[in-house]
């Protein structure tokens, strides 16, 4: 079985595959402060509540955007599965040509969901990552990945909007049923979600004039789905999408895989 693990700056997200069939997943927090003993302890009973055993574990793929981290759960893998993980960075196999000022600063994660875009959908493709930041990545047709822009994140926004005002509380990310909010719930809800949904379209709409307007655009990450409700500007919704991508990526680098 193939574990995956995909640290990011607000979670941890795991997963087993036997084979290409998903067989547990975990969503836990991430947080630094954490020894590895900790994670030891909490990943091998997490596998045990499903009916894996760490034996079972026969190779582990990993990207990450916390080095810290990254180091930590390197130590885990050695420890609970005897196995040093496959860790996604320069060298590793992706199937794209990163065409960047300097592809080594690009995030794992952006290589990850590009790469697994590319495979799932094809090419060219706009990659919506909607998470902690707002990361569009844009793919050509021939598997360059050419760049893309970073925005701040919906919970970003709202958390720098209510940190920096005495009168207005958090409420609910969720939208609201008219762009006119009749009180300061709605007023911030309508604010911080359709403003997000709009700024959204229009990066999509700037990027389809560099890339060309038959780029499919792939949605991704936590609030991928509120963004959808709001708007047709995705083609296809994966949440999935890092951990297909971290998948696909171990195939190209395992023993007898093939890639670019």
């Amino acid at each position: 079985m193939l574990l995956a693990i995909d640290i990011g700056n607000t979670n941890v997200k795991v997963v087993v595959f036997n084979g290409e069939r998903e067989r547990a997943a975990w969503r836990l927090a991430t947080e630094a402060h954490r020894m590895p003993d900790e994670y030891e302890l909490l990943l091998a009973n997490l596998l045990s509540l499903r009916g894996v055993a760490p034996k079972d574990i026969n190779a582990v793929v990993m990207c990450s955007v916390v080095p810290s981290m990254t180091a930590v759960f390197t130590e885990v893998c050695q420890e609970v599965f005897h196995t040093r993980p496959l860790v996604v960075g320069p060298g590793i196999r992706t199937g794209l040509r990163i065409v960047y000022d300097d592809p080594r600063s690009v995030g794992a994660d952006r290589i990850v969901d590009a790469a697994a875009a590319y495979h799932l959908y094809g090419g060219p493709v706009i990659v919506v990552d909607c998470g902690t930041a707002t990361v569009f990545d844009g793919v050509t047709a021939s598997a360059d990945f050419i760049g893309g822009a970073i925005a701040p994140g919906l919970r970003s926004a709202a958390d720098a909007l209510l940190g920096a005002t005495s009168q207005l509380r958090g409420v609910e990310l969720v939208a609201p049923a008219s762009a006119i909010g009749k009180n300061n719930v709605q007023a911030i809800q309508s604010g911080l979600v359709f403003s997000h949904v709009d700024m959204v379209e229009g990066m999509v709409r700037r990027f389809k004039r560099e890339l060309g307007e038959g780029a499919k655009v792939v949605g991704t990450g936590g609030f991928a789905g509120l963004v959808a409700h709001g708007s047709t500007v995705f083609d296809e919704v994966n949440s999935e999408l890092t951990l297909l991508g971290l998948r696909w990526i171990y195939e190209l680098n395992k023993p007898g895989g093939s890639g670019t």
